[in-house]
């Protein structure tokens, strides 16, 4: 099973920037789809961005526009840079992982990182 740290969270203003990092511990890295996933106070978990081992990337059209996904396999790192950021951006965000190719559910990503807690302030 892939473990995942993420790291980059914190507080920002309205139309600030942040970006998410996340390690991962597998020599198969490049194989694996990655999704960034968010999770708002009293929601569900929403995904954000996907990227496949080919580098495709998809993103919620929530943050279209504004995020940019991808992915370092030489590091064994996943990335997420959020610019222009909204207070409905606050969440605790997740990188998660799947073997193979990259769906729009998130039950089928099995492994999960602990999270990083994002809050934008107005």
């Amino acid at each position: 099973q892939m473990q995942l740290v993420e790291s980059g969270g914190g507080s920002v203003q309205a139309g600030g920037s942040l970006r998410l990092s996340c390690a991962a511990s597998v020599y198969t890295f490049s194989a694996y789809c990655l999704d960034w996933v968010r999770q708002a106070p009293g929601k569900e978990r929403e995904g954000v961005a996907h990227i496949d081992s080919g580098g495709s990337t998809e993103f919620a059209d929530s943050v279209r526009g504004r995020f940019t996904i991808s992915r370092d396999n030489a590091k064994m790192t996943l990335y997420l840079q959020m610019n222009s950021l909204r207070p409905e951006d606050t969440a605790m965000y997740y990188c998660a992982a799947r073997w193979g190719r990259c769906t729009y559910l998130i039950t089928d990503y099995t492994d999960w990182g602990q999270g990083t807690q994002v809050t934008v302030s107005s």
